[in-house]
């Protein structure tokens, strides 16, 4: 049962799951040299669909700059990330993915997903639908 951080034990519970999911993938991700802030900065590049700016990055990854410069500045060291002119604005730089980024952002998500899936095999189709309808009444609530 969750340590009481709340006043209501349901929220307890629902912040102490996310946490130890994320503990759960990060350590699998770990052996890999990779992180789920490296992977999501990653996902979120290898999904756009040109170079983003580090603002952008920040935004679409729901860190702060400070963060995500710290985040890039790691990617950029192991070659996963490169910084590239923009081509309008001489003062600001582009990000992308190097093709050596591109294979670890491969490899990432398919630990990810191998993890995700042992720490969801437990709940069958119709519980995964009852787990997300009720998560989605509570962001509903919360909009």
């Amino acid at each position: 049962m969750a340590v009481q951080g709340s006043s209501d034990i349901l929220v307890d519970e629902l912040y102490e799951t996310t946490h130890q999911l994320r503990r759960f993938v990060e350590a699998r991700l770990r052996t890999g040299g990779a992180s789920v802030a490296r992977l999501r900065a990653m996902r979120m590049l290898a999904h756009a669909e040109e170079p983003l700016r580090m603002r952008d990055l920040s935004d679409l990854t729901g860190v702060s700059a400070r963060t995500t410069t710290s985040i890039v500045d790691s990617l950029e060291r192991d070659g996963l990330v490169e910084r590239v002119r923009h081509p309008h604005d001489r003062r600001a730089f582009l990000l992308r993915l190097t093709d050596r980024g591109v294979e670890c952002h491969r490899e990432a998500e398919a630990v990810d997903r191998d993890a995700l899936a042992e720490a969801t095999a437990g709940l069958d189709a119709e519980d995964r639908d009852r787990l997300r309808a009720l998560l989605a009444r509570i962001r509903k609530a919360t909009d």
